[in-house]
């Protein structure tokens, strides 16, 4: 085991009647709030007009709406610009991770007189200040509510960044699961699939032997696996979409890192396809981690042992090649997905290229070390 430090500050909100609490628990952060949100569907669902009708007593309200998936910098700057114009004094992100991820590069973007971007390209200036921070999640995905990261998109540069700050860190959370009902089958999908690769990153690691956590990590596997088959064919059940938000809370957290000092393999491969396509993240994790185990088990054996043991934990699998088969079949025929770019929409794609862009500054020192001609491999194995 490594030694590590492990500090979530953010409140979580659980249940039918949480978004109850939200007034008085922004109360103490100031009276002129910034409602973040995305392409409408809070709109037409009621849930602005319900978050809005809690706040009228106590706040005075703006809204920033367009968050794009993939959240762009020039959202960012627009909703930073109007923190400042507006004296804004709380950012309430009401979506899904796309929105939350936007609403923190806005908080921080509000206290600086710098553009927001130079906090993820460029000079990589500091998190310093932020806004406070809150949220209502409508996607089990990301589980950006419950973490200090954040990626953003950035059109000009072609590039999608990640970066985090202990300042942005949502103040509290507010997690209600018939939030999710609404959500569409493949966004529903998606995100699952989200979820499973934040913990298969922590899961598939060299540096850390930790008993505890992968033992975790499994049981909340599982738990993507058999509650995503139940709400594709009930959206509204609400113990299955009350364990897939919850999952995916848990999944990015921190918690399953314990100490490592391992980077992820497979997301740094997907925000370059999302950059380059603005493909839906869990999709392009979808397609690529399954490729990922193969070249792992095929240039370095010792990966096979830990393959059998995902594979026996999560899908009762016996063998390595069956774990991959079992992944296969959950992520392209239970959840429906797309399992080749081709088949996704993406066509000549430039496997050389994109490997070259993700491996500029060296490369991936993740579960097996993933040089421009590794990468190169896995990405033309997804074609």
């Amino acid at each position: 085991m490594n030694d590590f430090v492990y500090h979530i500050p953010t409140k979580m909100y659980f249940g039918r009647d949480c978004l109850g609490k939200l007034s008085n628990e922004m109360k103490g952060s100031g009276s002129r709030v910034l409602i973040v949100y995305g392409g409408g569907s809070v709109r037409r669902t009621g849930l602005l007009d319900r978050i809005k009708d809690y706040l009228k007593d106590d706040f005075t309200v703006f809204e920033l709406a367009g968050i794009e998936p993939n959240p762009k910098i020039g959202s960012i700057r627009r909703g930073a610009d109007l923190c400042k114009a507006e004296n804004i004094d709380i950012v309430l992100a009401v979506g899904g991770g796309s929105v939350i991820d936007a609403s923190k590069a806005i908080a921080a973007g509000a206290c600086v007189d710098f553009d927001p971007w130079e906090f993820y390209g460029g000079p990589r200036r500091p998190i310093e200040k932020a806004l406070p921070l809150y949220t209502v999640v409508t996607m089990a995905s990301t589980g950006s509510e419950m973490t200090c990261g954040a990626v953003i998109s950035n059109d000009e540069t072609c590039e999608k960044l990640g970066r985090g700050g202990f300042p942005v860190f949502p103040r509290a959370s507010f997690l209600d699961p018939q939030l999710t009902f609404s959500v569409p089958r493949f966004q529903t999908a998606a995100g699952a699939a989200d979820i499973l690769s934040h913990v298969m990153e922590s899961y598939f690691k060299k540096d850390v032997d930790f008993f505890m956590l992968d033992r975790m990590m499994e049981a909340v596997m599982k738990t993507v696996v058999a509650n995503a088959k139940i709400v594709l064919e009930e959206p509204e059940n609400y113990e299955a979409r009350g364990n897939l938000m919850w999952a995916a809370s848990w999944a990015i957290n921190g918690l399953f890192g314990g100490g490592s000092r391992q980077v992820w393999s497979c997301h740094p491969i997907e925000h370059e396809l999302s950059a380059r396509y603005d493909m839906t993240h869990g999709l392009g994790l979808a397609i690529i981690t399954p490729r990922w185990m193969r070249y792992c088990m095929k240039t370095d054996p010792d990966t096979k042992q830990k393959f059998r043991e995902f594979g026996a934990a999560v899908f009762g699998t016996s063998d390595e090649d069956e774990a991959v088969a079992a992944l296969e079949k959950f992520l392209y025929e239970d959840l429906g997905l797309a399992s080749t770019l081709k088949d996704a929409g993406i066509e000549n794609t430039d496997a050389a290229d994109m490997a070259a862009s993700i491996c500029k500054k060296g490369k991936i020192n993740g579960y097996l070390p993933l040089d421009e001609k590794a990468v190169t491999e896995i990405l033309e194995a997804c074609v």
